[in-house]
C-alpha cells in the first residue's frame, strides 16, 4: 500500500468528491452546488489520499459549543480484510489507522474551536470504530434523521423565505 497523504480539504472539488462517494457506494443526493455549499459549511475537512487519489474524507460542523462529527469516509480496498458489507464508505475495519487519522484530525479542530460535545450518529457496523475513538453510548439518546422531501411534503409548500409577511406565528409563538 502506497504512502498515505492527509490534507485540510481545500484542494477538494466537488466533482472529485462525487466521483469517491460514487466509488464508495454512498448516494449523498446532492449536485455539485449543494457539495461545495456542504465544504464551505463545514467546520473542518481532513482528506486522505494515497498515489494522489482521494481514498477518505472525514468532516465535522459546529458552532463553538457543540458539534457534529458529520461523516468519516473510506474507500472499502484501505480498510481491510474485515470490512464486510463495503457499503457507503462506512468504517467497518480501519487496519492501517487512516480512518482515525482522519477523525483524530476532525475532533481536535472541533475540540479547539470550543466545542463541548460531539455527537455523532452511526450504522451499527461504525460503533466499534466510533467507540475506540472515545464515543460513549448515552442512555435514552435516539437519533432521529428528517428527509427534505419528507418534511416538504408534509407541509405542503416550501417554508416562506425568513422576514417575509407570510410567515405565521407557530401555535402559541409570537412573530418577530
Amino acid at each position: 500500500m502506497s504512502s498515505v497523504v492527509y490534507g485540510d480539504g481545500h484542494e477538494l472539488n466537488p466533482q472529485e468528491l462525487q466521483e469517491f462517494y460514487q466509488r464508495v457506494a454512498h448516494d449523498i443526493g446532492a449536485g455539485p452546488e449543494q457539495i461545495r455549499r456542504m465544504l464551505a459549511n463545514s467546520a473542518v475537512v481532513v482528506t486522505a489520499r494515497a498515489d494522489g487519489r482521494l481514498i477518505g474524507l472525514a468532516r465535522g460542523i459546529g458552532d463553538g459549543v457543540r458539534a457534529w462529527f458529520t461523516e468519516c469516509k473510506l474507500d472499502p480496498a484501505y480498510q481491510g480484510p474485515a470490512a464486510v458489507t463495503r457499503t457507503n464508505g462506512r468504517i467497518e475495519h480501519d487496519q492501517a489507522g487512516i480512518a482515525a487519522e482522519m477523525a483524530r484530525r476532525v475532533l481536535d479542530k472541533l475540540f479547539a474551536d470550543g466545542a463541548q460535545r460531539v455527537d455523532v450518529m452511526a450504522w451499527g457496523t461504525e460503533v466499534d470504530f466510533l467507540e475506540e475513538l472515545g464515543f460513549q453510548r448515552p442512555g435514552g439518546l435516539i437519533g432521529l434523521t428528517l428527509r427534505a422531501e419528507h418534511y416538504l411534503a408534509t407541509r405542503g409548500s416550501p417554508a416562506p423565505p425568513e422576514g417575509s409577511e407570510d410567515q405565521k406565528p407557530a401555535a402559541g409563538g409570537h412573530s418577530t
